[in-house]
């Protein structure tokens, strides 16, 4: 053995280690929180990610109010629903995870803010999506987010023997749906007439996912957190309403009482849309995976609604302007009849299940009244702004004990 030889001894054990620390970079693990962890909230990564979703949501709201704006509804609200559908999944995959696994270590950072950064390519992809070819740029980002679900589920299944077949079936069932959306979005374009029902069939098989992944075991999902996600989700696309106030004021270079009382009336409607959700202890009151599965994919409809609302707005703005080629009563039912879905959402997830009487049909009952304005009547918007405040002020002072005052 000559002076510069290591000893065999050494050199084996250096090889070790350096095979056990690979060993420990190759088994990513992810052990459950605490579902009853106290003061629980949205960490400074869950905000991140949730600015990247609103990317995503503004371009699907944007889409919307040009195609409605041009005439052409039916394909302009069909290619909202299904692109905010794609970032709103995105989404909530992340955040029910997140709040069961999140152990902000560098791993998870790094899956996160890869997650995210496929969020901003599907926004993109929205953005340049034309209708006569495939949505290539939504794909790879839909792609990019979805494989990092997919490790973090099997991080998860390392990390926790009790729920491990959950993960298992989460991974799974992610990666066949995403060979099923690759599949679609490669064969057929967006205007081709099985478009819709097979993304309507890879919606119902994505939602199908939860249901048979947590049917024997769920996982460790924290009630006050999701809710606050959620919470903060709408305020994201209640943000999109206050962007096209802004844009209402600023659309005129002088001062001008029709784009104020236009505006004003805008942002009636969108606090008192705040003020209908926002009753945080009458959120999600039950752990079954029925009563679950319905809050969480009810609030689909409760946040696309919101974002629809605020394309309402820019239609609106455009037929003031005289750059939109629909009639006034059009563009009232552009706002009519998102927020009639907003608030059949809203008793749907919430309002059905925890009052009785008169009460428990208000919501109902205001969007009934907002449909029929938006139809019929002269000054629906005015009309819209009186009936949702007296639907918010009924809600808060007939039930004070009950409602949150944040």
């Amino acid at each position: 053995m000559g002076p510069f030889t290591r000893p065999p001894v050494v050199t084996t054990w250096r090889l070790f280690n350096r095979r056990s620390s690979m060993s420990r970079i190759l088994t990513f693990q992810l052990a459950p929180r605490d579902q009853h962890e106290p003061n629980r909230s949205s960490t400074s990564l869950e905000l991140m990610f949730d600015l990247a979703t609103a990317v995503a949501v503004a371009a699907a709201a944007h889409g919307l109010a040009q195609e409605v704006g041009s005439g052409h509804v039916a394909a302009g609200a069909t290619r909202f629903l299904c692109s905010f559908f794609m970032a709103w999944l995105a989404w909530a995959n992340y955040t029910w995870f997140a709040s069961a696994y999140d152990n902000k270590s560098a791993a998870f950072r790094a899956l996160s803010m890869a997650i995210m950064f496929g969020s901003l390519t599907l926004a993109g992809g929205i953005h340049a999506a034309d209708g006569d070819q495939p949505i290539w740029l939504a794909l790879v980002g839909f792609i990019i987010m979805r494989l990092g679900m997919i490790v973090l589920w099997l991080g998860a299944a390392n990390g926790d023997r009790e729920t491990r077949p959950t993960a298992l079936r989460y991974a799974a069932g992610i990666a066949l749906m995403q060979l099923y959306w690759t599949t679609v979005i490669v064969v057929l374009p967006p205007q081709a007439s099985l478009y819709l029902p097979l993304f309507v069939l890879g919606a119902f098989g994505e939602l199908t996912i939860p249901a048979l992944a947590e049917h024997k075991t769920a996982t460790n999902w924290h009630r006050g957190h999701i809710i606050d996600r959620y919470n903060l989700f709408n305020i994201i696309v209640l943000g999109e309403c206050f962007a096209v106030i802004a844009a209402i004021i600023a659309d005129s270079k002088t001062p001008n009482l029709r784009h104020f009382w236009l505006a004003g009336l805008c942002s009636v409607i969108a606090f008192s849309m705040w003020g209908l959700y926002f009753d945080r202890k009458e959120q999600l009151l039950r752990r079954d995976l029925g009563s679950v599965l319905v809050w969480a994919y009810g609030h689909y409809a409760v946040f696309a609604a919101g974002a629809a609302t605020a394309a309402g707005f820019a239609v609106v703005l455009a037929t003031v302007a005289e750059r939109a080629e629909v009639r006034a009563q059009s563009a009232s039912l552009a706002i009519g009849i998102p927020i009639a879905f907003y608030l059949s959402a809203l008793w749907l997830v919430r309002d059905r299940a925890i009052h009785s009487g008169a009460m428990q049909w208000l919501l109902m009952a205001a969007a009934a009244l907002i449909l029929a304005t938006a139809a019929f009547a002269p000054h629906a918007l005015e009309v819209t702004a009186a009936v949702l405040v007296a639907a918010a002020i009924a809600r808060r002072h007939l039930h004070p004990h009950k409602a949150d005052r944040s």
